[in-house]
């Protein structure tokens, strides 16, 4: 498969994710307590669901990472080149602000919309954002869940699983993880399903962003040097 196809799926990956998941949070909207309309059930499982689909779309192509914490992880383990994981974050960036973009264009378009802080489904935490935790909760549950998810990924990838349901268990996993984090930060546990949303709210949302590329990719390489203790590949 060539390069340019590998990034490409990638990127395609990446914005589907966004458009599905951040959509899903955008258009059934979010109160000052949370999630409201789809609610919290319904967002987790969009953001589950469509990395469910990618897996299966893109997954033969690329390894369906979307994921600039999982490309990493997959680098220092050994099974991503550095010159494939450059691509492959590039183009994850780029598909999240694609979707982010069109995302932004649909929900301008409806009837008293407004761009309040964290738009768009933007991670964040602090006073004004969902359940108002604080720095050291959003930091450890981005870090802790990322490192899950982690291990997730590489068990069910590998050489003794079936790889016939690795794209499910990977997508119930995540869809699991939002149905706790949600309230602390939103859920990441990918800088660039953060960035695309981030750079079109601005503001509080841009300037949180940092934590949502440090965390998940600090604990991404925490789940790739201790994959060995769990998972025989």
């Amino acid at each position: 498969m060539s390069a340019i196809k590998k990034y490409a799926a990638e990127g395609l990956g990446t914005f589907a994710l966004v458009l599905f998941g951040c959509g899903a949070a955008t258009i059934a909207g979010v109160s000052a307590t949370g999630p409201s309309g789809l609610g919290l059930l319904g967002i987790s499982l969009a953001f589950g669901l469509a990395v469910v689909a990618m897996a299966y779309t893109i997954g033969p192509i690329s390894g369906c990472h979307i994921n600039p914490a999982i490309s990493v992880a997959m680098c220092v383990a050994g099974k991503l080149s550095v010159k494939d994981l450059i691509g492959y974050v590039i183009a994850q960036c780029i598909g999240a602000i694609i979707g982010a973009a069109i995302l932004y264009v649909l929900a301008t378009g409806g009837a008293g919309f407004e761009m309040v802080p964290w738009a768009l489904g933007s991670n964040g935490w602090g006073e004004g954002y969902l359940g108002a935790y604080d720095l050291k909760s959003a930091f450890t549950a981005e870090f802790v869940f990322t490192f899950l998810f982690l291990m997730v990924i590489f068990g069910t990838t590998a050489k003794k699983a079936s790889p016939q349901m690795a794209g499910l268990a990977i997508g119930i996993s995540l869809a699991l993880i939002h149905f706790v984090a949600i309230p602390i930060t939103g859920t990441s546990v990918n800088p660039a399903r953060s960035l695309g949303p981030a750079l079109f709210a601005g503001g509080i949302a841009l300037q949180q962003l940092w934590l949502f590329i440090v965390a998940p990719l600090a604990g991404g390489i925490f789940a790739a040097l201790l994959r060995k203790v769990f998972v025989d590949d």
